[in-house]
């Protein structure tokens, strides 16, 4: 399975990370896109760049839309955007494929493939809500990361899980990240 995760400069870079620690110690080791912004915030939240390019395929800057990404050609089997700021989430849900990210996204969306969006911001504007609309009518999942009280969190780990157990359900890939209801 080809699967593309895109870090995008939104709070909570650690999502995006555990997304592909989880995905390499499954065998599904993905193509990793990281944009500008996120290195800008990975100052100040935890993140190591060198171990999710250490657990990738291969390690994309957005501004390389030379890569192999950048063509739906390519063929990947769904991606993952998480964190996803706001920027990106208006980009992908309006077409504009200005970097690798959201033409990463456009190939997926045009050849039906999985796209799960995990938009991290609050409180929502109209134009987010409108976007969302948007990329849910073109049956993109969207997973925002909210605390979920019945999972009783200790840590930012046990939260960080539960977020990354819903993104892989979203993905359609078996996880036992966090405790189920019922």
């Amino acid at each position: 399975m080809k699967v593309v995760v895109a870090i995008t400069g939104a709070s909570g870079l650690i999502l995006g990370q555990r997304l592909v620690e989880v995905l390499a110690a499954q065998k599904k080791k993905p193509y990793t896109i990281v944009s500008d912004a996120a290195l800008k915030i990975s100052e100040y939240e935890p993140f190591d760049l060198e171990r999710v390019r250490s657990l990738s395929v291969e390690l994309f800057k957005e501004n390389q839309l030379e890569a192999a990404l950048a063509s739906s050609s390519f063929g990947v089997d769904a991606m993952v955007i998480a964190p996803c700021s706001m920027k990106t989430l208006a980009s992908v849900a309006n077409g504009l494929s200005d970097n690798l990210i959201s033409r990463a996204a456009e190939n997926v969306l045009k050849l039906d493939k999985k796209l799960v969006v995990a938009p991290r911001d609050t409180p929502l504007s109209l134009n987010a809500i409108e976007n969302m609309r948007k990329l849910k009518l073109q049956n993109v999942s969207i997973v925002p990361p909210n605390i979920a009280y019945y999972i009783k969190p200790k840590t930012v780990d046990d939260l960080t899980n539960f977020f990354a157990g819903k993104i892989l359900d979203a993905l359609g890939i078996e996880n036992n990240l966090y405790r189920r209801w019922g």
